[in-house]
């Protein structure tokens, strides 16, 4: 009998989807590369040579120029508390959420995760003028910390919906073990069912850590005055400022997308990490 040789995949095929990819990839990084390129050149060379010529040299005069004119440091901090803080809240009330949902098993819980779901599926224009209403009579307008009560109760209600249906579908074998050694709800949670759903809940906290760093319409509305503005708030301010040339706007740019681009890239294995745990369970 003969052996049957293993079929290769074909060459031509590799070559041509890698090929893709790789211009995919370009597609994805060239404007922020363009962003980088203008950032550092002076005015004059933008002017005489256009956005796509190499720089001479390292300009970093518009840099400096943003930071020190709009007080980006403050921005920045800002920025990172809030994204922090709604990040750490909102996984930990979608924690709570889902565990009573999933595991709990509580009556009504399907009506529970249309209302999470309706609320994730309404457009913050809707909301603006009912949270704007609140906040002023609570005094929490031009706060952040209203900033980070609206993302947590709205990004914990996508958090919510999803982690529900990995908590449906938790092992009970573990949930027996851990009532047989007496172990009650709250401590089943915090022992047994968080350190299994950890990589999901990294998944959770890097997407929410991103999403509120780069929230725009809310604290635009609800952040007016210049120390409690967010970064994206403050390059939106700028944006039809006349004063402001191409380089210093390429200059605001890239230093406001570096800190969310860092954060993805350091928890870019944590993402892994959950994406793949979810694919093999």
């Amino acid at each position: 009998m003969t052996a049957v040789a293993p079929v290769r995949p074909r060459r031509p095929v590799r070559v041509v989807v890698l090929a893709v990819l790789l211009a995919l990839v370009l597609l994805v990084i060239a404007p922020l590369l363009i962003i980088a390129l203008n950032a550092v050149k002076t005015p004059a060379e933008y002017a005489g040579n256009g956005p796509l010529s190499i720089p001479s040299g390292l300009y970093w005069d518009g840099i400096v120029a943003f930071w020190n004119r709009v007080n980006f440091g403050q921005k920045l901090w800002n920025s990172f508390v809030t994204s922090l803080s709604v990040a750490v809240l909102g996984v930990l009330l979608s924690i709570l959420n889902a565990y009573a949902l999933g595991i709990g098993r509580v009556r009504g819980r399907i009506w529970f995760l249309v209302f999470f779901l309706v609320a994730n599926l309404l457009p913050q224009e809707v909301l603006v003028y009912p949270l704007y209403f609140l906040s002023k009579e609570v005094h929490l307008y031009d706060n952040l910390i209203s900033i980070v009560i609206i993302f947590t109760v709205i990004q914990g209600a996508f958090g919510t919906y999803l982690l529900t249906s990995v908590y449906r579908e938790f092992p009970t074998e573990l949930l027996d073990a851990a009532a047989v050694d007496g172990a009650g709800k709250w401590r089943t949670l915090w022992r047994v069912v968080v350190p299994v759903s950890r990589p999901t809940l990294g998944v959770l906290f890097t997407f929410f850590f991103i999403w509120t760093w780069n929230e725009f319409f809310l604290p635009l509305v609800f952040l007016i005055s210049n120390d409690t503005q967010t970064v994206p708030v403050a390059l939106g301010v700028l944006q039809g400022d006349r004063q402001m040339d191409a380089t210093t706007t390429s200059a605001s740019a890239l230093i406001g997308i570096l800190p969310a681009m860092l954060f993805f890239l350091i928890f870019q294995r944590t993402l892994t990490r959950g994406i793949t745990a979810g694919a093999i369970k």
